[in-house]
């Protein structure tokens, strides 16, 4: 109530009512203020655009915080409480503090990660019938970034199988969802779009192996390999959300990037604002009512009153949150490198209606950076395409990333193990008893240790990784080459094992060992096994289910044959081994300057044998 004595105004804000921005604050505690500052917190946007946070001037270090006496928020605030022309108006809505931090200093504190059950419950409140889930994995860890549950935490319909009679859309209360797989990052998989793009077939086997057995069959052709740096694959996208509308959602774990590409496919500069309807709350009333006009848009009149208070108290309920005022140059959500940046989902919308881009928050993950110093937290991040150089792990050795952070150990006592680490944190390669001292920070030899005091004592044995992937015939050179020699990879006298070793949010390294075929035959007849296909997981209590009918018959192969590495890590988590990709073959790649099929330079020899060049000789030498 207001008092006269002290000229100020005590207002409550319940939370159960949160009409405007300034409602959203916090244990239901009551702020005084002048009238003329409760102008200006009505003033504020309903939700941060950067965030999506609730506006709130109650909590400073939570997100959606506004400080009033900010330079540029003073001057917002001063246009929307004054009566000014619309052409004085700059246009941009502020944003929070937290996100004013993260874009001019880099620092802010994290959030609290939504659980993918709260995600379903976001997208279940959607207010369309045509649903599109972009899942958005990261390149750098490919597929540690892929959440394989996510069709059943969704109640999503099963991914389209390779039966030719399987069906392209499937209904579900009424609604129509469907899925597409996005690689972020694409451009630190290789230097050039081709050599992405031929990685695609490979890049489909690595999402089914994630995907489990059940998705074995999957076709997987709605996979994405997106830059936002390059521009590879952007305008492709952005066409396919604006001819489906609806609604768009960015669905993947913390840090994969599903701001940057919300902001290069978001189908800007393509509406009016216009144009809009003058009745948009009107429709979203309708929308939480549940209810449908075929016969044109309801008005006041047709609903009665406890219906419009029992949508209006849904329409509070939902965790959906109202979408911003369209615009064709929107306030696209902002980019960082601190997991969690978006708190809230945003809405932009798109088109005068046709439909929206909604950027979630990023589903909870464990990541290395609670195990690494403050000032160190920048060296996870691989910014750009690395170009490692090979390095060699003799038996007794160990290669060290970020001075300890994680250790891949060569446990055999002949193989040499030939690394190329696509990693930002720098790498070292020392004897094994050296590298266990560097763990725990007994030596210091130079070498700079990311990991923090606590976390040294957490580092465990993750298990050991086998390199079961046969890559003789790209790594033998000329003497598989059709334009060389022209061998089979089976008549050389040596194979070539190789497997990545995939450390999460970070990179990945490529181990390849050669071993001589004589010995693993030797090895395989000592055992009592026979050497052939090595896609057979031998843990499987159901062999027999992966093999399909008509297949070549399944030779077991005995794990000896195959080189290992023991890999340590912080609790023995956040990394896993996966079929190899070849990176350091496609960037050694030479491309040839003359197309294939043109014309070589015409030979010199006949020009100078003829009469004509030997008289031109003459009279040079004369």
């Amino acid at each position: 109530m207001f008092d006269a004595s002290s000229a100020s105004l005590t207002i409550h804000f319940p939370i159960s009512s949160r009409n405007r921005t300034s409602d959203v604050i916090e244990n239901d505690q009551a702020i005084t203020s002048t009238p003329e500052q409760l102008a200006k917190v009505q003033a504020l946007p309903l939700n941060c655009p950067g965030c999506g946070a609730p506006s709130q001037i109650s909590s400073p270090s939570d997100a959606g915080f506004y400080t009033l006496t900010r330079q540029g928020l003073r001057k917002y605030i001063h246009e929307h409480t004054h009566a000014l022309p619309e052409e004085s108006l700059t246009g941009q809505t502020p944003i929070c503090d937290r996100c004013h931090n993260l874009l001019h200093h880099s620092v802010g504190n994290p959030i609290f990660h939504p659980s993918i059950t709260s995600i379903n419950r976001i997208i279940s409140a959607s207010p369309h019938k045509h649903n599109t889930i972009y899942h958005v994995l990261d390149a750098a860890d490919l597929p540690m970034s892929l959440i394989p549950s996510l069709q059943q935490d969704l109640r999503l319909p099963r991914l389209r199988s390779q039966n030719r009679r399987s069906k392209h859309t499937t209904y579900s209360r009424g609604r129509v969802a469907e899925v597409f797989f996005i690689i972020t990052r694409a451009d630190l998989l290789a230097p050039k779009k081709e050599q992405v793009d031929a990685l695609l077939p490979y890049i489909r086997e690595l999402l089914r192996d994630a995907l489990g057995r059940e998705s074995k069959n999957v076709r997987l052709g709605n996979v994405r390999c997106v830059s936002a740096k390059r521009g590879w694959w952007t305008k492709p996208v952005k066409e396919e959300i604006w001819d489906r509308g609806g609604a768009g959602w960015m669905v993947g774990k913390v840090n994969v990037g599903k701001s940057s590409l919300f902001e290069v496919v978001f189908p800007k500069g393509r509406s009016n604002a216009q144009h809009l309807p003058s009745d948009r709350g009107l429709h979203d009333l309708e929308r939480a009512s549940g209810l449908s006009s075929s016969s044109g848009p309801l008005t006041p009149s047709d609903l009665d009153e406890d219906e419009i208070l029992t949508a209006a108290e849904d329409a509070d309920a939902s965790l959906l949150p109202p979408a911003q005022p369209e615009s064709p140059y929107p306030i696209m959500p902002i980019t960082s490198s601190l997991p969690g940046t978006t708190a809230s989902p945003i809405r932009v919308p798109f088109g005068a209606g046709k439909g929206e881009l909604i950027d979630l928050p990023g589903v909870a993950r464990s990541s290395l950076s609670d195990h690494v110093t403050p000032s160190a937290q920048s060296q996870l991040i691989m910014s750009s395409r690395i170009s490692p150089d090979q390095v060699s792990i003799k038996p007794g050795q160990s290669l060290l990333l970020g001075g300890g952070l994680v250790r891949i150990t060569n446990p055999s006592e002949k193989d040499v193990i030939l690394a190329y680490p696509f990693v930002p944190l720098a790498s070292h390669v020392t004897s094994t008893a050296k590298a266990e001292e560097l763990e725990r920070g007994a030596r210091g030899m130079g070498i700079e240790n990311v990991v923090t005091e606590e976390a040294r004592g957490k580092i465990k044995g993750a298990g050991k990784f086998e390199m079961r992937w046969d890559v003789t015939k790209a790594r033998a050179g000329p003497l598989t080459r059709r334009d060389a020699v022209g061998l089979k990879a089976e008549r050389l006298p040596f194979v070539v094992w190789s497997a990545d070793v995939v450390v999460e949010g970070v990179g990945w390294v490529e181990l390849v060992c050669q071993r001589r075929r004589r010995e693993m035959e030797a090895t395989s007849r000592r055992s009592g096994f026979q050497r052939g296909r090595v896609d057979v997981d031998e843990e499987n209590p159901f062999p027999e289910a992966q093999i399909e009918e008509g297949d070549k018959e399944v030779e077991k192969v005995t794990r000896s044959i195959w080189p290992e590495v023991e890999v340590f890590s912080p609790e023995g988590k956040f990394v896993m081994a996966r079929r190899p990709m070849g990176a350091w073959l496609l960037a050694q790649k030479v491309v040839k300057k003359t197309p294939a099929g043109a014309r070589q330079r015409r030979s010199m020899k006949s020009v100078k044998m003829s009469d004509e060049g030997r008289v031109r000789a003459k009279e040079r030498l004369s």
